[in-house]
């Protein structure tokens, strides 16, 4: 459990912990070793740090903590995809999932996130929001995944660490837009050149469509992506799918994403899980079309990941090619995500934070 009574200095920028130095009379180069064994070489153990004289190491110990999340359990999928389990400070646990990307001979890493521990949004078709909402993340926590993740992946691999994690998504457990201050300061946390080092436009924030949050986001002026989990094109549809959609109907999700896409020229990714005999129709294709033609956008269609008490089923093959097929000539620029993760139950909608047996 977590110290009250010890500084936290997970999601310190150096800065800070300048002052936290200073602050306990030690001289402000030190802030510097601290802050390497943080985020650059993923230490959470002040006894770890060689450089750091003893009898430092030893009052750091009595009086601050280091708060990366406990890496529980992992599964690996015959894809080479990772789903690791990790524990926060009370206890509370979230999957996260590392999923290779080989580029010749090279394999980078690209790791997905959760925001909070469950999911209040409860989508229809979802194993995270079916199992409820718990609480929030901190956004030490959000980015300690990261460093969890970096250091468990380059333990196993026996690669070094710092380049093995090239983009982060925050698909994971939650919706980032409802616990938006503490993800937007891991977002600058993991952007931090001296640090983690992801840089924006390698960072991906997914939505079910929380509008207030993408005006926030707005605000920032920040080159990151913004994924918007449409998954249907009428409100009637996407209210029973999407509850959120009563809140923020379709008219005003596709405004935000226009004037998103506008003020930051880049894409907005529509995500688009196919749900057969629910939202496969031609009808359904029409209507994506005409949504979606106007605004400098993504479609990512993704085949559903059948979750087991839930009454949802995947498309037969032909259906989705066809799908695929209607939207690209409707004039939509169209992906079919490559499925990853799906036997270790690590795809989309799948995560749930079991306790899951060790592989």
């Amino acid at each position: 459990m977590t110290d009250q009574k010890k500084t936290e200095l997970l999601g310190m920028s150096q800065t800070e912990l300048e002052d936290f130095v200073v602050s306990i009379s030690e001289p402000k180069f030190r802030a510097r070793q601290l802050y390497k064994w943080i985020y650059q070489k993923q230490t959470a153990s002040f006894y770890d740090m060689s450089d750091i004289p003893r009898d430092l190491r030893f009052k750091l110990d009595d009086i601050a903590q280091i708060s990366i999340p406990r890496f529980l359990k992992q599964r690996v999928s015959q894809d080479g995809t990772r789903k690791f389990l990790l524990e926060m400070n009370d206890k509370k646990r979230v999957e996260t999932v590392i999923i290779p990307q080989t580029h010749e001979k090279n394999t980078q890493y690209t790791v997905c996130i959760s925001s909070q521990v469950g999911c209040p949004i409860g989508c229809a078709f979802c194993a995270t929001g079916a199992g409820g909402f718990q609480r929030n993340l901190l956004a030490y926590e959000i980015a300690g995944q990261v460093l969890s993740s970096r250091r468990e992946l380059a333990k196993r691999l026996k690669r070094n660490e710092i380049d093995l994690i090239t983009n982060v998504v925050y698909m994971g457990m939650g919706e980032p837009l409802l616990n938006y201050d503490e993800m937007i300061k891991s977002v600058y946390m993991l952007n931090e050149h001296n640090g983690i080092n992801i840089g924006q436009r390698h960072i991906t924030i997914s939505t079910a469509g929380e509008v207030s949050g993408i005006k926030r986001l707005l605000q920032e002026d920040l080159q990151l992506t913004l994924a918007i989990s449409l998954h249907a094109c009428d409100n009637d549809l996407r209210n029973e799918l999407v509850p959120i959609n009563k809140k923020y109907p379709l008219e005003m999700l596709l405004d935000a994403a226009r004037e998103y896409s506008k003020k930051s020229n880049r894409r907005v990714t529509f995500e688009y899980v196919l749900l057969d005999e629910v939202n496969t129709r031609k009808k359904d294709a029409e209507a994506m079309i005409k949504l979606l033609k106007p605004i400098l956008a993504n479609v990512n269609l993704i085949p559903y990941n059948e979750v087991s008490g839930l009454d949802f089923k995947r498309p037969s093959n032909h259906r989705i090619n066809q799908f695929y097929q209607w939207l690209t000539a409707g004039g939509l620029n169209v992906t079919l995500r490559e499925e990853r993760g799906t036997d270790i139950e690590a795809a989309c909608g799948q995560l749930a934070a079991k306790k899951d047996r060790q592989t």
